[in-house]
């Protein structure tokens, strides 16, 4: 009896389907944060400018807006801070994250589940 069940199983995984993995599509994108919404001084401007919380959030933003299904895969450079002078005080400083590469991923098209109007 076992054998028998043992055959059956072999026989159904032998000429079973494979399961095909899932494909994925790439883009490499390079952007900037915006900049701090209140002037601070420099020190406090760079310090807010690099916190990791802001540069992942700015991350995500930066995949989504390439359209629907597109998300983060990884941040490849951090960037460089950069600051601007506030007009109505020199010596604060408005801050923010230059050249930021990340690398988004989509699913690709067709690789998962049923093509439309087919089968």
């Amino acid at each position: 009896m076992k054998l028998n069940l043992l055959g059956a199983l072999l026989i159904y995984f032998v000429f079973s389907s494979p399961v095909f993995s899932t494909e994925y599509i790439y883009r490499d994108l390079m952007a900037n944060t915006l900049p701090s919404a209140k002037c601070e001084s420099s020190e406090n401007a760079k310090k807010t400018a690099e916190k990791p919380y802001k540069l992942k959030r700015y991350s995500k933003k930066f995949c989504q807006t390439q359209g629907y299904g597109w998300h983060l895969a990884e941040i490849k450079n951090d960037g460089e801070v950069a600051c601007n002078a506030c007009s109505d005080d020199k010596d604060l400083q408005k801050c923010y994250v230059q050249d930021v590469v990340v690398t988004c991923k989509r699913i690709k098209p067709g690789t998962v589940g049923m093509l439309p109007g087919k089968g």
